[in-house]
């Protein structure tokens, strides 16, 4: 009996065990069927795109119109591109301004028979690139101190420039560790790593303290500039987001990012949020043009009556030829009026045409291209529904056209925003690297460099270069040079250099 009660105890557990190995069965069979539908959904060819909208029904007048719209203008034959130059073949020779390494090397027995009595008959020289590990050094200051002989008191002679009293680094040190984070986009994290590798242990504190220093020392240079943007006619404005961390915050705070320029000065700003009433009082002081997106929150400062609006035709460029992919026909046309005002302000350019004579080109090459698009909207819009791509690239023209033409009568006006947003593909990059900035004052400290930065790309002179430059005016010999601040710009350096 007791047999008879085991095999049965054990009949049951392998029933258990059968009923545990079917369910899983049952679900690797489902998960192998989702597996599989996904694999069939990739497989499929891509869907075709969406047929057009039909056009609404409109009376004979309106068909008349559109029927009769003006044509675009034709665009000129792209050039051809002349034939390359051929290039030289072989070597080239490396940069005669690199500091040359010179091994002088001479046989000391003959290699054929051994003898060492050798006349030299010939030289052969070969140059090879060679690397050298970046060089940092210490720098050592010896100042002895003299006692008078007539009077016997003691004399002390300055140091060198420094970016500040007791600094650890010098001016050019801390130049090239500007240039390397805010120039070249290198991490801090990075930069420790390497000079650790170096012999030259610098604790990420220290390398944030230089930041602050080096901000500090400049702020009243990017406040100058920014003075000078308030005072001119025109500027251009976009922004973007940047992470913060504020204390007492759960996660980092979505700031933002503003840059303010014109041709030859460019200011970042940090702000907590996006609000209008921010931008008015930041832009109180300003009378003149301001290209920008069209945001809402320009609104207020264009109702001031101070601020004239000034768009960016890139925008609507590009709204056209999204709609390509419902009204390929419509679209192009539409895309080619704007194309057409591109290529006559491209050939002003190309010319170099500035002030009165850029104006006059604009008014006759573009302005005639500008009125028959105005007419071409008119008759293209009645035939086309809201909610249609078109209808919205042609609305954005029909509501903000005054501000979309408005460098038909500036010519500090430009067409379109485009140099202003190419500058935070800079910041983007800037922005892969540091992910967030550590503290709201962090972030206006960088864009106090930010800004410095990119006035020196605007104006042409080397980064590094000028920041030791200003450092050496701003820092302990600040009373020595006694320079007033607007000749402690960029533009100053460009001008002192040549």
């Amino acid at each position: 009996m007791a047999t008879v009660a085991e095999l049965r105890r054990e009949n049951e557990q392998l029933r258990a065990q059968l009923s545990q190995l079917i369910a899983e069965v049952a679900r690797l069979n489902d998960r192998v069927s989702e597996l599989v539908a996904v694999a069939r959904r990739r497989q499929r060819p891509p869907a075709p795109p969406p047929a057009p909208t039909p056009s609404p029904s409109v009376d004979a007048p309106t068909a008349r119109a559109f029927a009769d719209r003006p044509a675009p203008p034709p665009l000129p034959d792209k050039p051809k591109r002349a034939a390359k130059p051929r290039r030289p073949t072989g070597r080239k020779p490396l940069p005669a301004h690199l500091e040359a390494e010179t091994h002088e090397l001479r046989a000391d027995a003959c290699a054929h028979c051994g003898s060492h009595a050798l006349d030299a008959a010939d030289v052969v020289v070969e140059e090879k690139l060679h690397v050298v590990k970046e060089h940092q050094r210490r720098r050592v200051v010896r100042r002895t101190t003299c006692r008078c002989r007539d009077c016997g008191q003691r004399t002390t002679p300055r140091s060198l420039p420094a970016p500040y009293e007791r600094s650890k680094v010098t001016c050019d040190w801390l130049a090239w560790f500007v240039d390397q984070k805010f120039g070249l986009l290198t991490p801090l994290d990075r930069i420790r790593r390497d000079l650790a590798s170096r012999g030259i242990p610098l604790a990420m504190g220290s390398l944030v303290a230089f930041i602050e220093r080096a901000a500090d020392l400049l702020a009243p240079v990017d406040g100058h500039h920014w003075r000078t943007l308030l005072a001119g006619r025109w500027m251009a404005t976009d922004g973007t987001g940047l992470k913060v961390l504020v204390p007492k915050l759960p996660a980092a705070h979505n700031g933002y990012v503003e840059l303010y320029r014109n041709r030859d000065v460019a200011v970042f700003q940090y702000e907590p949020d996006k609000a209008a009433e921010g931008v008015v009082a930041k832009l109180q002081p300003f009378r003149g043009t301001l290209t920008a997106d069209a945001e809402h929150r320009f609104n207020a400062v264009y109702a001031t009556g101070r601020v004239v609006e000034a768009g960016c035709n890139a925008h609507g460029r590009r709204k056209f030829r999204d709609a390509e992919a419902t009204r390929p026909d419509l679209a192009a046309e539409g895309g080619a009026f704007i194309a057409a005002m591109y290529v006559a302000e491209q050939d002003a350019q190309a010319r170099g045409l500035l002030g009165a004579k850029l104006l006059a080109h604009r008014r006759k090459k573009i302005r005639p291209i500008a009125a028959d698009f105005r007419r071409w909207r008119a008759a293209v819009e009645p035939t086309l529904l809201p909610s249609e791509p078109l209808a919205t690239a042609v609305g954005y023209y029909q509501r903000h056209g005054d501000a979309l033409f408005r460098f038909l009568d500036d010519p500090d006006v430009p067409i379109d925003n485009s140099p202003t947003e190419r500058e935070f593909q800079h910041v983007a990059k800037l922005r892969l690297n540091v992910l967030f900035a550590g503290s709201t004052e962090g972030a206006h400290r960088a864009c106090v460099l930010l800004g410095i930065v990119a006035t020196c790309r605007a104006v042409g002179v080397p980064i590094q270069a000028y920041l030791t430059w200003a450092f050496e005016r701003l820092g302990t010999h600040r009373d020595a040079f006694a320079l007033p601040v607007e000749q402690l710009t960029p533009a100053a350096f460009k001008r002192a250099r040549r």
